[in-house]
């Protein structure tokens, strides 16, 4: 009868040089691996810069395409062009700029200020975007905001001539002429009220002369009341206009028969 034995693991056959040489190979495998990983996300950051790329030499392609239509007055044409390089680079305060400059000398204002704020919001550092943004609140008539926006932009580039002689000083100047329209405004309707005050006379009702007035009328309206006229119209067609007293009516006799006053 055969006696029960232990068996021994698998794992115990195999030679210390083959396990060696797995381990060694599994190694290899995953230095492969790594290998593999490092390289796409490479390739992944490559293809991500290259398409960045693209899209700046793209935007600056037709950055200067739109800058060569506005030069020639073709600012719808121009802003079309600056549109399709924002969708490109959206973060280029540059084209924002450039398309306040245009739809200024479009007239539209509203859209002008609000793509010089974006340009301002993207690059704050940016003095000719102040100076664009001043300009636009210009056309709007914001003179008091136009005239922060200068100083911004002379604050980033204190030696910018142009702010300071044409800009600055224009926005100055009709900053003054508006106070004063708006004082002499102040001052003409305060001279208006005192004339409307002044046109109406202060009638004293209790003098003499408003009292012999008053009787006068009163008088006139007594002798009115007592003479009464009264039309009579006889059956023969004959019209007779009688005058009546209060204590003495006349009578009309019974071929009347209508009676008008």
């Amino acid at each position: 009868m055969a006696s029960f034995g232990w068996k021994r693991k698998i794992g115990e056959k195999v030679s210390k040089a083959t396990s060696q040489q797995f381990e060694a190979e599994a190694a290899d495998d995953k230095d492969l691996a790594d290998d593999d990983d490092a390289n796409w996300v490479h390739a992944t950051k490559r293809r991500k810069e290259i398409l960045l790329e693209d899209c700046v030499k793209k935007s600056k392609q037709l950055k200067d395409e739109g800058a060569s239509l506005a030069e020639n007055r073709r600012y719808r044409e121009a802003i079309h062009k600056w549109d399709e390089a924002l969708q490109l680079t959206p973060e280029d305060a540059t084209l924002y700029e450039m398309k306040s400059q245009v739809l200024m000398s479009l007239h539209e204002m509203f859209p002008a200020v609000h793509a010089a704020e974006m340009a301002v919001q993207r690059n704050p550092r940016s003095w000719d975007a102040w100076q664009t943004l001043g300009r636009a609140q210009l056309g709007l008539g914001e003179i008091a905001l136009a005239i922060r926006s200068f100083q911004v932009s002379l604050h980033i580039f204190p030696m910018n001539p142009e702010v300071w002689k044409e800009d600055l000083s224009w926005a100055t100047k009709l900053h003054e002429q508006q106070k004063a329209t708006k004082t002499e405004a102040v001052r003409a309707l305060a001279k208006e009220k005192e004339l409307a005050q002044e046109s109406i006379p202060d009638y004293d009702f209790e003098s003499d002369e408003i009292v012999a007035v008053c009787a006068a009328i009163a008088e006139k309206e007594k002798a009115l009341s007592a003479a009464k006229t009264v039309v009579i119209v006889s059956a023969s067609g004959t019209v007779e206009t009688v005058t009546e007293k209060e204590n003495c009516p006349t009578t009309p006799d019974e071929t009347l028969f209508i009676r008008a006053r």
